[in-house]
């Protein structure tokens, strides 16, 4: 009875301490990334719906407008396709993460496997992790996407000298935080299926990567050529449906959600061949071979830092190809001197959906840096090898460098070509069925154009992303001497 007293009296720093010790997942490394990507997620889903919810308040006050359903039904569709985009990258970039958190808990899981833990009572726990980090960001982001909203309804109607009226505080609101949260918790779900093949002899050794032999799943590949094989038709499919009509372009939309989710899957069967042919121009030195056998060793780990890069690259420039080949096709049915009231419009339209887009690169950037960062921290025992092997803390540097180097510019040319053919996919599924002069007659044959300034900006950003994700985990990993890396 006084134990059940004193419990009951003890003070709330007590109580605070516990709270804060089961909460130290929380604090692992990863977490905080995968809260911000929901965050990021709910944010824009509300920001989005507002803008689209505002545009057709306004546009029905409108004398001109006002009748037509048109515009709601062009802005609704807009907006669930961009929101879902969001989505679909930030359940691949939390997936990834997930994935690579439990690799790095290998000896960990392994221990409680030693002490009668089931490997389902350990996924479940890596479940309700996913489910906190979804509430958490998808909650975060509802809030401060609300605020944002409310401060940009104010400005629009200064800005237009108009009083809309729009409520921006709406039910509607919570759906893109449910689906986040839920696609948060699916991504964790997804990415802890290695839970169940961890033994419990593993608690003898140290996390690592599995191989290239240990990454080879039938089940994992069977899906990923069932998508891609339903996929590629689609895509051929919204071509050929766009020669008679416009919506040849949703027929495509779906195609390249089911092969890109093909080449997802599939990474680690994609990933290594080209991996291997772009390690040829990093050179004979040792830093330069050791970089490039290791991403060929591990392909999981590349794989999933590479696919981040590949989602980035291939969004935007999709986005940019695609408006840059319906201008160019349109000036050139124009004799070369389109209407500069035309002109203006397109390039509008295109910086507005370069700038949505762009939230999905930005979602795949967080995770491209998370990961990275996080495979240099889990790496120190391997780190701490190549130190006592004779490899100087500069050469170790190199090493995780080139590496990062090796996978980001492969899958930044990967990223490029799918851009490009994903990008005119779409510009002819959309505009194939249009009669333009001088021949006025459809099929109307779209050419790909490449917009080299927002290819130049993605290189650049993609460069710095590399440099600024490993060169600073990396200094702290190899501040610790040789012994103690060993000795983890």
């Amino acid at each position: 009875m006084s134990a059940l007293v004193a419990d009951r009296a003890a003070p709330p720093t007590a109580a605070l301490r516990r709270a804060w010790a089961r909460a130290a997942w929380l604090r692992e490394r990863g977490m905080g990334a995968s809260i911000l990507v929901a965050a990021i997620s709910s944010a824009f889903g509300v920001l989005l719906l507002t803008a689209t919810g505002y545009i057709a308040t306004w546009a029905r006050t409108d004398p001109y407008l006002g009748d037509s359903e048109t515009v709601a039904i062009i802005l609704g569709i807009l907006s669930v396709l961009l929101v879902g985009v969001a989505v679909y990258v930030a359940a691949i970039v939390t997936a990834n993460t997930f994935a690579t958190i439990v690799a790095g808990r290998t000896r960990q899981i392994a221990l409680m496997r030693l002490i009668g833990a089931s490997a389902r009572a350990q996924r479940r726990q890596v479940g309700r992790q996913g489910v906190g980090v979804g509430l958490i960001g998808a909650t975060a982001g509802l809030v401060v996407g609300a605020a944002v909203a409310a401060a940009l309804v104010r400005a629009a109607d200064a800005l237009l000298h108009v009083t809309v009226g729009y409520a921006v505080l709406q039910p509607v609101l919570l759906l893109p935080a449910a689906v986040v949260a839920l696609t948060t918790w699916a991504g964790a779900w997804s990415g802890s299926r290695r839970v169940l093949a961890v033994t419990p002899l593993q608690a003898l050794g140290g996390a690592t990567p599995r191989t290239r032999d240990e990454t080879r799943s039938r089940g994992r590949t069977t899906v990923a050529v069932a998508l891609g094989s339903a996929g590629a038709p689609l895509l051929a499919g919204g071509v050929v449906v766009g020669t008679a009509s416009p919506l040849g372009v949703i027929v495509a939309f779906f195609g390249g959600v089911l092969s890109f989710t093909a080449l997802a899957l599939g990474a680690v069967l994609v990933m290594p061949p080209l991996l291997r042919l772009s390690g040829r121009a990093f050179g004979r030195s040792a830093p330069a071979r050791l970089a490039a056998e290791n991403a060929l060793r591990y392909p999981e780990r590349a794989s999933r830092m590479a696919i981040g890069v590949v989602m980035g690259v291939t969004l935007v420039v999709m986005f940019a190809v695609a408006s840059a080949s319906v201008k160019a096709l349109l000036t050139a049915a124009a004799d070369g001197v389109p209407a500069a009231e035309l002109s203006r419009v397109l390039d509008t339209f295109a910086a507005i959906m370069m700038g949505l887009v762009a939230v999905s690169a930005v979602i795949a950037a967080v995770g491209l840096v998370n990961l990275l960062t996080i495979g240099v921290v889990q790496r120190r025992r391997e780190l701490g090898l190549l130190r006592a092997l004779g490899l100087s803390s500069a050469q170790v540097r190199t090493v995780v460098l080139l590496e990062a180097v090796h996978v980001t510019i492969t899958a930044l040319a990967f990223g490029l070509v799918l851009g490009v053919v994903y990008g005119w996919v779409a510009a002819q599924s959309l505009l194939g069925s249009v009669a333009l002069p001088p021949s006025f007659a459809a099929p109307t044959v779209v050419a790909p154009a490449v917009p080299w300034m927002p290819v130049l900006i993605v290189v650049a950003a993609t460069a710095l992303l590399t440099v600024v994700a490993t060169v600073v985990p990396t200094r702290l990993a190899t501040r610790v001497s040789a012994v103690e890396a060993l000795a983890e």
